[in-house]
């Protein structure tokens, strides 16, 4: 078991060593009472998924949304919590299911979505990490993430918390359209997860920690990401705004090109994070940005095709292999969370503490 570091003088790093206790105990507390849920959400054939959040939880709602599309075929749309009543129509024809995420479960902005479905006529399904809270009292199913208290105020440990509950969703509400034994093939990388965190906290700190001192004074931080990751770009740049008042965005990696690559010169960092199918052309594309001056940093699965990568980037960060593509945000939010804690702390700031921010925004 990973222990936490006494060297670690704040909440936030201790939180992301804490991500897999944090995802073995969901495994263990919710994976009956998710197989519960998921039988009685599929046996009431739902025709549509919303799934609406804020910030974080935002983040965590649109890689559900890949997880939910791919493992179980429902049509799934993922919208941000404030916008969630001028987006979905006022009179619902079909059997809607709508999925409330919020690590407090008393965000106002969620809540008023909560409200703008149940007034339509649509079921709530709640994914919250307290038990009391508003958001589980309103819903007609909860999932709890069991992550903990969380004292930070960048979410790290709640978020992944998040994606391991409705990823564990995701997998058994798949069981009416997979063979048992595919679906428990499935279940059994996801269960990998908690494992193979470990083991990259336990060899990527240090890097991290570097490089953070290294790139602490870019200018613009550029995210890019593909599939299920493009939301991890978007959680990545959030992290990043949060904890080091840095500009920071993410992007779906071919969309960088439509426009914002205007943007690149030597005061920009550039993150990409590589899945397997994409290394030709994320290599050109690495290159390209590195000819307007910018430094690219990529983060990859350790394979032989890093030794390329590391080749033709300023560094490269190594995740441990394992997890099925549909479920890597997982893992590739860790790299970045560790990022965005130290180059907050070589820029001499409070990452626990960020001003003009509160852990619930009412």
């Amino acid at each position: 078991m990973l222990m936490i570091s006494k060297a670690h003088p704040h909440y936030m790093i201790r939180e992301i060593f804490e991500e897999p206790e944090a995802l073995r105990r969901t495994i263990k507390l919710e994976q009956d009472r998710i197989r519960k849920i998921a039988f009685e959400i599929g046996s009431e054939n739902y025709e549509v998924v919303y799934i609406t959040g804020s910030g974080t939880s935002y983040h965590a709602g649109l890689a559900s949304q890949y997880a939910l599309s791919n493992l179980t075929g429902l049509i799934s749309t993922a919208l941000p919590a404030s916008e969630f009543h001028y987006w979905i129509p006022p009179r619902i024809t079909k059997k809607t299911l709508v999925m409330a995420i919020s690590q407090s479960g008393e965000s106002s902005d969620v809540l008023q979505a909560a409200d703008a479905a149940l007034q339509r006529g649509m079921s709530l399904l709640a994914v919250t990490n307290t038990l009391d809270s508003s958001l589980a009292r309103k819903a007609d199913y909860c999932i709890f993430p069991r992550s903990g208290k969380e004292i930070a105020i960048p979410a790290t440990k709640t978020y992944v918390a998040q994606l391991m509950s409705i990823f564990m969703f995701s997998v058994e509400l798949a069981l009416r359209n997979r063979e048992k034994n595919e679906l428990a093939e499935i279940r059994q990388s996801l269960y990998r997860a908690p494992q193979i965190l470990e083991d990259t906290l336990g060899f990527l700190e240090a890097q991290i920690q570097e490089a953070a001192e290294r790139f602490k004074d870019k200018l613009a931080v550029f995210l890019l990401g593909s599939g299920p990751n493009y939301a991890t770009a978007l959680e990545g740049a959030l992290k990043l705004k949060e904890s080091c008042r840095v500009f920071a965005e993410g992007f779906a990696t071919r969309e960088f090109l439509h426009g914002p690559m205007r943007l690149v010169d030597e005061r920009t960092l550039i993150i990409i994070i590589v899945e397997p199918d994409e290394i030709e052309d994320l290599i050109r594309l690495g290159n390209s940005l590195r000819n307007f001056g910018a430094s690219v940093v990529f983060i990859f699965e350790d394979s032989r095709d890093a030794v390329r990568l590391a080749e033709n980037s300023d560094e490269i960060f190594l995740v441990s292999p394992g997890l099925w593509r549909v479920f890597s945000p997982i893992l590739y939010i860790l790299p970045l969370q560790l990022f965005a804690y130290y180059m907050s702390v070589s820029k001499g700031l409070n990452p626990d503490k960020p001003e003009k921010l509160t852990k619930v925004v009412k």
